[in-house]
């Protein structure tokens, strides 16, 4: 069955979208996305993914429309979910892109976009029993600069980080910068549990500024759970007592290895009932 899309306002199949070769997101991966779950037709924590998504806009110097906003994209994509039958439980993925133009002659500068919305998998919701299997990737370094706390279109180092995970049987795999210290994972947060304090990587150190991390950073902070954004390196990460990775889709997902290290899953677990839990029950976010 054809799903529907929403490209630049206007509803079409996918199969109808058509992209000019001469597109600077297809040639040089300028532009930017949000994925988004959707509980009962509505956004999980919305006001954050728009804000990321304003800010990300903001740094890489795209202009858009007055009818560009929140609102304006909230509805469309509540109109797509409906006209996919999606509005119960679903993932939604929102890209923007830069029109044509070569690397130095930057014809359009305006913000077009392709919103697409597929069924939920309610398996998502659940805290995972069984805990996964990870390792650390060394063939791609995360860059740490302006830009890289951003959903980039340009996803190609998580995009063979993921392809080298699948091939060796493992469920995700830990991205390093280039200090050699841990940025985040293909398409999650990473958290470790160092000595009874919750540990991520600081946005200083290359990765996304995660949705998830930042709803929970705020939680941790709340609740005067002790939590750190700091430096970690392979042997703190090997060394951790727990190690959990989080997004938007899934909340927390607890982590049983990494490389040939083992963990506990004690806190992780209670993170989850406490501040994940809740959040995609009520879905008031």
């Amino acid at each position: 069955m054809s799903l529907f899309s929403i490209w630049n306002g206007t509803v079409v199949k996918d199969e109808e979208i058509c992209i000019s070769a001469n597109n600077r997101s297809f040639k040089y991966g300028d532009g930017c996305f949000e994925t988004m779950k959707v509980v009962e037709g509505q956004i999980l924590l919305s006001d954050l993914h728009f804000q990321r998504l304003f800010t990300s806009l903001k740094l890489l110097q795209f202009t858009s429309s007055q009818e560009f906003t929140a609102p304006e994209l909230t509805s469309q994509i509540i109109y797509l979910l409906e006209k996919n039958g999606h509005q119960k439980f679903a993932r939604v993925r929102l890209m923007v892109y830069r029109g044509s133009g070569g690397l130095y002659d930057v014809e359009d500068r305006n913000a077009y976009y392709i919103i697409q919305s597929w069924a939920g998998d309610t398996s998502s919701d659940v805290y995972n029993e069984k805990g996964l299997k990870v390792a650390v990737f060394y063939d791609a370094k995360k860059a740490a600069d302006f830009f890289s706390a951003i959903k980039s279109n340009n996803y190609l180092g998580y995009a063979m980080a993921a392809m080298w995970a699948k091939d060796n049987r493992c469920d995700d795999a830990v991205i390093m910068n280039g200090s050699n210290r841990v940025a985040d994972a293909t398409i999650a947060n990473v958290f470790i549990v160092d000595d009874g304090v919750i540990k991520t990587p600081s946005l200083n150190e290359g990765c996304v500024d995660g949705v998830m991390r930042r709803y929970l950073l705020n939680c941790f902070q709340k609740d005067s759970l002790p939590y750190s954004q700091t430096e970690i390196t392979q042997e703190n990460l090997l060394n951790a007592s727990e190690v959990f990775l989080t997004n938007a889709n899934f909340g927390i997902r607890w982590v049983q290895m990494v490389n040939h290290t083992n963990y506990k899953n004690t806190l992780s677990s209670y993170l989850h009932q406490k501040f994940i839990a809740p959040l995609f029950k009520n879905a008031t976010f």
